[in-house]
């Protein structure tokens, strides 16, 4: 069963908007996980140094919160094997392409924005994540 952590909730959402809105006020960018991300698989541009900044700022952010005792490290399980890890990895990254960005770009700075594309993707996104859990919980079992 999940555990129901309604604050620790309520701060990582604060945290993160307030990331999104920094960089949305500083730099004039949308805080979208796999562009940022993308950018940097490419070749060095000298506006990447702000992208390199904000995926170091979330490893250490994750570091930091475990050091603090926000999480045990160390109960946390993984049931997946190299390969399904990749594979999924890729099917992302498909749809990260195909829906022009990612949950983080969408459902948080795209709704913010009343965006129509993003308030769709959105509702694609949450629609087969129920059906992931639902298949996964009641029907597979796992």
């Amino acid at each position: 069963m999940t555990e129901f952590t309604p604050l620790a909730g309520l701060a990582g959402g604060i945290l993160i908007g307030l990331s999104a809105v920094l960089l949305m006020a500083g730099y004039g960018r949308i805080a979208g996980i796999s562009g940022i991300f993308a950018a940097l698989l490419g070749r060095w541009q000298p506006d990447n140094a702000w992208r390199l900044l904000f995926v170091a700022g979330l490893l250490a952010g994750t570091i930091l919160a475990a050091l603090a005792g926000g999480f045990d490290s160390d109960s946390m399980a993984f049931p997946g094997n190299p390969l399904t890890t990749v594979l999924g990895g890729f099917l992302v990254g498909l749809g990260t392409m195909l829906g022009a960005g990612c949950t983080s770009g969408h459902g948080i700075c795209g709704l913010a924005r009343l965006s129509v594309r993003s308030m769709v993707s959105t509702a694609v996104f949450m629609f087969f994540a129920v059906a992931t859990v639902f298949l996964m919980r009641h029907v597979i079992g796992a």
